[in-house]
């Protein structure tokens, strides 16, 4: 062969893949990818990890193998070679409410360790991340970010909404109805009648809940093609924005820009804001923390809430809303959101995304439309601080949040009725052995104690159901899913395994929440809880081994992220530069 018919399109002195490619040395090497059917020119050209987290366990992930096809010409056609592996998810949906859901957050650091692990061990000099249910979303940023390859993020798509009696529902209304059957406000026939048509699709769940919260934040942050985080899961148009990933990753490994290029503190900022515009989970409180852990940059909770404070509230989204992702999509998306904030002052449109281009440029010609409900201008909010909220008192030296969109009455004082475990507290609910004005407490479910931070969306929809959800408040160190709504606040810090307040309160003790001046606290005195302390005792979990005892051993603060590993701060190189 001619040595011009040899030079790659690509020098690959600087790639990580030429440690498995380049020289006589790796020959061997070679000889595995010729056994996979690749050409000599496809193994001198860059390789890229197409990475999906696509699997059986439930409609968020099942079209990602599809899409990854999609990627991979695009890679192709932009003289890559995309090399696809499959990491895990842990579907929220399907573990909740039992044991499972402790792994659901573990999952997170497993899905950023795995991706990382294979991108090192196989020298790929490039990452495109499909994911479809929530952890999958920031697991797969946070890898991107932690290797700092040239690297393209693209959402799999939201669900269809179900049609129930004339009325769109989605997976949220089902656990809503859980409760109405408990309380008898719902036959068998009708719980079956909604459970077969709630979820009518491909796609992670349809209202504003984590995984539609975090692909918002994909957009905003700068490291997904503008417009990719739209489109319903069982859309065909969603291969093009894949092949595009697959193009635009190619660009950035030619122009060398990389996520930490992309990810600064203002791009963080940025994130939150969209988080707050649109009533988005408290489950970004946790994510955008470790997302910036991995750039070394600090921004903790309070930096968080800092900016859910400033933030009007203008995309009308369910939970607390009236309308679903496609909606969104339809009154033009993200990036019609993004354009209404930044026309309003409250995102910096200097910062940098994967189109090489900056937030402001890939944002000309977006206008807001006026035939459309969801997304209002910022001269007439929803409310005009974010949809979500931190709180800091007594009762959380170290913050909590909450979402407080679509909620008329932001604040609540009562005694508490404490709980060891969702379990017992869901018990205790289904048999109606709770006062109204109470604040439940589910305490020991935060990241060490659980171990791995539940979610309680079980619990809350059925006080919804059982018409209870404005007449009581729920308190945890846990965590709420993104389809949660009532006064229920989560992340509350220290947590109970530690020793934090919420491990000594007591049944009767009297909660003050004030979710406009941002404050939890406890009436007990500080000298009462200082006695309190004295006499605690650290308890034990079942899960005195494996991944669940793993996790436990590394997991650092909850307003911190739930982080596992020291971050870039304590980096002595970077993986892009091996």
């Amino acid at each position: 062969m001619p040595d011009d018919a040899r030079k790659p399109l690509f020098d690959k002195a600087r790639l990580p893949s030429r440690h498995v490619t380049e020289g006589p040395s790796r020959a061997p090497h070679r000889s595995y990818y010729y056994a996979m059917g690749l050409s000599e020119e496809e193994i001198h050209r860059p390789f890229v990890g197409v990475a999906t987290c696509w699997n059986e366990a439930a409609p968020c992930n099942i079209s990602l193998s599809r899409q990854a096809q999609a990627v991979k010409l695009g890679v192709k056609a932009a003289a890559g070679t995309p090399r696809e592996f499959v990491t895990i998810t842990v579907t929220d949906g399907i573990a909740m409410g039992h044991a499972g859901m402790k792994s659901s957050l573990v999952s997170r650091e497993v899905i950023a360790d795995s991706v990382e692990l294979t991108m090192r061990g196989h020298c790929y000099d490039a990452l495109v991340g499909l994911a479809g249910c929530d952890k999958s979303l920031p697991g797969m940023m946070m890898a991107m970010i932690r290797l700092n390859v040239p690297s393209v993020f693209i959402y799999g798509g939201s669900i269809l909404p179900g049609r129930y009696q004339g009325r769109d529902v989605t997976v949220q209304d089902l656990f809503e109805a859980v409760g109405k059957h408990s309380g008898g406000a719902m036959s068998d026939a009708e719980l079956h009648e909604l459970e077969c048509v709630a979820c009518p699709s491909a796609g992670s769940c349809g209202g504003q809940f984590t995984a539609n919260t975090m692909a918002c934040v994909s957009e905003a942050i700068g490291l997904a093609l503008p417009g990719s985080a739209g489109a319903p899961a069982p859309y065909e148009s969603r291969d093009a924005l894949c092949e595009a990933s697959g193009r635009a990753v190619m660009a950035l490994l030619q122009s060398g820009l990389r996520p930490r290029d992309i990810v600064t503190r203002k791009a963080l900022e940025n994130a939150a804001t969209v988080v707050a515009a649109t009533g988005g989970s408290t489950n970004a409180g946790l994510h955008l923390p470790a997302m910036a852990h991995e750039a070394g940059i600090d921004f903790d909770l309070e930096d968080v809430c800092r900016i859910f404070r400033r933030t009007p509230y203008i995309a009308d989204l369910k939970p607390a809303g009236r309308f679903v992702a496609k909606d969104l999509f339809e009154a033009g998306g993200v990036s019609a959101v993004l354009r209404t904030l930044l026309d309003g002052g409250f995102l910096h449109g200097d910062c940098l995304t994967v189109t090489g281009r900056t937030l402001a440029e890939n944002l000309e010609g977006v206008t807001l439309r006026d035939d459309q409900e969801v997304i209002r201008p910022v001269s007439r909010p929803l409310s005009p601080t974010g949809g979500v909220v931190g709180l800091k008192g007594s009762l959380a030296p170290q913050g909590a949040i909450v979402k407080v969109a679509g909620m008329t009455f932001l604040k609540f004082r009562g005694p508490a009725r404490c709980f060891d475990s969702e379990e017992a507290c869901f018990e205790a609910v289904g048999r109606r052995e709770y006062r109204e004005g109470e604040v439940l407490v589910i305490r020991y479910e935060g990241p060490r104690g659980g171990p791995g931070m539940r979610e309680m969306l079980s619990t809350t929809a059925a006080l919804y159901g059982q018409g209870m959800g404005d007449k009581v408040a729920l308190i945890t160190d846990g965590r709420f899913s993104g389809a949660t709504r009532g006064f229920c606040i989560g992340h509350v810090g220290p947590e109970a395994a530690v020793g934090g307040p919420i491990g000594l309160l007591r049944d009767g003790d009297i909660i003050a929440i004030d979710a406009e001046a941002g404050t939890l606290d406890v009436e007990v005195s500080e000298a009462e809880l200082e006695a309190r302390r004295k006499d605690w005792q650290p308890r034990t979990t079942d899960f005195q081994s494996g991944a669940l005892w793993k996790y436990a051993q590394l997991v650092g603060d909850t307003c911190n992220g739930a982080v596992t590993h020291p971050g870039a701060k304590a980096e002595t190189h970077v993986y892009a530069d091996v």
